[in-house]
């Protein structure tokens, strides 16, 4: 049976595996991503020390993106040593939250991870069609004609991510903004235009791959597909209509403000509450 992989963070039970019974000693969480990684490629773990009720030793929290995965590690660890002298217990999660998850976008960093793994190295490519300063463009830098000293800095990126063994092509559009406290000080407004600039890029190849979908088939090879359902307006603009996006104010700066890279970082105290 196939399975459908996007590129945002995983919150489905069957991805997640619970690991019990683990020895109290530095370097835990190494000696379990060396033992799950060889069944696929983890999102997280993360290992915490148990409840004072429930004795000494810690218990741990391991993310796969795919559930098959998941499912065969579960089948081959639970009940072995593995690195330690007595047996861990592994069971996959199966309580279910009373309440919706938010489904964030993986960031940058994340959505290459997953690529590589499923598509290779070479299997996939990208580059920044336009990484404009729209800073000051709705004048909120600007009162009664004085600039104020708090400054600050955006940057607008569209990105394009391409497959070429799938024929498939995406784009991706974002802001990045952060706020300079001394807007007279040049030197700290290089260092946050190179930061904004950076975060403006990231979100948007993050962007582009929202719109893609692993298919892993069950003799473990990968095809893609186009996710409809993560189109934008902007998908429909030639790049020149694109690059000059932001000079004819068609559209509204606001539309691009996407969730923050590092909010899909989340800590597993977060994820587990």
């Amino acid at each position: 049976m196939a399975e459908v992989l996007e590129f945002r963070v995983p919150t489905g039970s069957a991805q997640t595996l619970l690991v019990w019974g683990l020895e109290p000693e530095p370097g835990v969480e190494h000696y379990l991503f060396s033992a799950f990684s060889k069944f696929g490629l983890l999102y997280s773990v993360r290992a915490r020390r148990n409840a004072a009720v429930a004795g000494p030793g810690y218990y741990a929290v391991i993310k796969f993106y795919s559930a098959g995965d998941a499912s065969r590690a579960q089948r081959a660890c639970n009940g072995q040593r593995l690195f330690q002298k007595s047996p861990l217990k592994v069971c996959v999660c199966t309580k279910q939250k009373g309440f919706q998850q938010q489904v964030l976008a993986l960031n940058s960093n994340k959505c290459q991870e997953l690529a590589n793994h499923y598509l290779g190295f070479n299997g996939w490519s990208s580059r920044i069609i336009t990484l404009q300063n729209v800073s000051g463009f709705d004048g909120e830098n600007e009162e009664l004609g004085k600039t104020l000293q708090k400054r600050s800095v955006k940057y607008l990126c569209a990105v394009e991510v391409t497959l070429p063994n799938h024929g498939v092509r995406t784009r991706g559009v974002a802001l990045g903004e952060a706020d300079v406290e001394n807007g007279e000080d040049p030197l700290e407004i290089v260092t946050a235009t190179r930061r904004v600039q950076k975060l403006a890029v990231g979100k948007a190849l993050s962007s582009a791959f929202q719109k893609i979908l692993l298919i892993v088939l069950e003799n473990g090879k990968v095809a893609v597909e186009y996710n409809s359902s993560q189109e934008e307006p902007t998908d429909a603009l030639t790049e020149e209509e694109l690059k000059g996006l932001v000079q004819v104010n068609e559209l509204s700066l606001e539309q691009f403000d996407l969730e923050e890279e590092v909010l899909s970082d989340l800590s597993f105290d977060d994820e587990l509450h």
